[in-house]
């Protein structure tokens, strides 16, 4: 029997995801454990808002459908910010690891098909099927899970490619929440690893920062060269497609305020920049609630009950590419990136970038420097790593797997 579809306003979705964040920070205050692992608070509060909805699909045969268009604009907005933030001599520096993180993710992503295709096959299923479960949903996306699935169907006749797909980015989405914390908690504490304690944070404050009053006027300074970033960031945006380039909108306005800060570093002097730290904390706070918003709404959408459709076969795959995930993040990603604290943070952000998407290796990246200190490099090279790289990689290493 079809279930009752109830859909939900979009200002009624957006103020339940700003009730979800709250109760998922007020969570995570009172639970020691919780805050021990780094375990974010926006993945609380989404997650419980996305149980209640299983167990009303289940239980009363109702759908609870939310409008989350303005949770994409969020994301933009956290990306202008972080942009706005950056200095491109920190990019320059971090060109080496750049490229060793590519590299790394490229390699993933061939034992990520691997795994899946061998798995697939194990289980009677077309060997090819096990892309579905790979890099296609995981590492892709949903994006890319909606680009390839008709393919699979259409040309190699794999009629549930669909929801293999978006079933398995259901699970990667909330596996590469939970696991980047407990990651970086761990690395730091067995290799003994030194925190910056950088109060500069990109987003957020540290835990043990006192609390400094914001000003009327950064928030609106701050407010103010974000949209001016925004603007910026579509125009790029519109001029790659001319061009016949296509990258995510976030990319486009993570370049847009790197432009216009050096823009403005040009005009008024860095030392005068290093003075507008009012603006900048208002930068930090409006990015923090933005991120925290986004993958609040994110999970607060997902639909579990579309987990049920191949369920052994995509448990079975998805419990053995978590663990893949980690083991290569602990014993190779967080070696070859240097074994300090910057590593520890790429680490915790690893997770996002081969099992959920972007958003998701931020936030984990967020909840650890927010309690151990900045981590400049981390939050340059990890974004320009699951925006543009991984997909190129991706695109290329799938067609290769697929034969199409």
């Amino acid at each position: 029997m079809t279930a009752q579809l109830f859909p939900v306003h979009g200002l009624v979705s957006f103020t339940l995801a700003i009730v979800l964040l709250f109760l998922g920070k007020t969570i995570v205050q009172h639970t020691t454990l919780l805050r021990q692992y780094c375990i974010p608070e926006s993945v609380v509060g989404g997650f419980i808002c996305a149980a209640v909805t299983t167990l009303l699909y289940y239980g009363l045969n109702i759908q609870i459908e939310f409008e989350l268009q303005v949770r994409d604009t969020l994301l933009l907005y956290f990306f202008a910010g972080i942009g706005l933030k950056s200095d491109v001599r920190q990019l320059i520096k971090g060109g080496r690891p750049l490229l060793i993180l590519v590299v790394l993710a490229g390699v993933f992503i061939v034992l990520q098909n691997l795994l899946g295709m061998s798995v697939a096959e194990a289980f009677g299923l077309d060997p090819k099927a096990g892309l579905m479960v790979g890099s296609i949903a995981l590492t892709g996306g949903v994006g890319t899970t909606l680009a390839w699935a008709p393919l699979f169907v259409e040309k190699l006749g794999i009629q549930n490619a669909h929801e293999l797909g978006i079933a398995s980015n259901t699970i990667g989405l909330i596996a590469a929440c939970v696991i980047g914390g407990p990651i970086a908690n761990r690395l730091i504490r067995r290799y003994q690893l030194t925190p910056s304690k950088d109060l500069a944070l990109e987003v957020g404050i540290l835990e043990t920062q006192p609390s400094k009053p914001l000003d009327y006027y950064d928030v609106l300074w701050a407010w103010m060269w974000l949209n001016l970033t925004l603007m910026l960031g579509y125009g790029l945006n519109l001029l790659l497609v001319k061009a016949g380039v296509t990258l995510p909108n976030f990319v486009s306005c993570l370049f847009a305020g790197i432009v216009i800060h050096h823009l403005v570093l040009a005009l008024i002097g860095e030392q005068r920049l290093k003075t507008w730290s009012g603006a900048s904390q208002g930068l930090s706070l409006i990015s923090d609630i933005c991120l925290g918003m986004f993958l609040t709404m994110a999970l607060m959408g997902l639909q579990l009950w579309q987990l049920s459709g191949a369920l052994m076969f995509i448990l079975c795959t998805l419990t053995l590419q978590i663990t893949l995930s980690i083991a290569y993040t602990l014993l190779v990603v967080f070696r070859f990136m240097g074994r300090d604290y910057e590593a520890s943070v790429i680490a915790s952000g690893f997770g996002g970038i081969t099992l959920g998407s972007t958003a998701t290796a931020i936030v984990n990246m967020t909840t650890v420097t927010q309690k151990y200190g900045a981590a400049n490099q981390a939050f340059l090279i990890v974004p320009l790593v699951c925006g543009f790289f991984i997909d190129l990689l991706n695109a290329l290493i799938i067609g290769l797997f697929s034969g199409l």
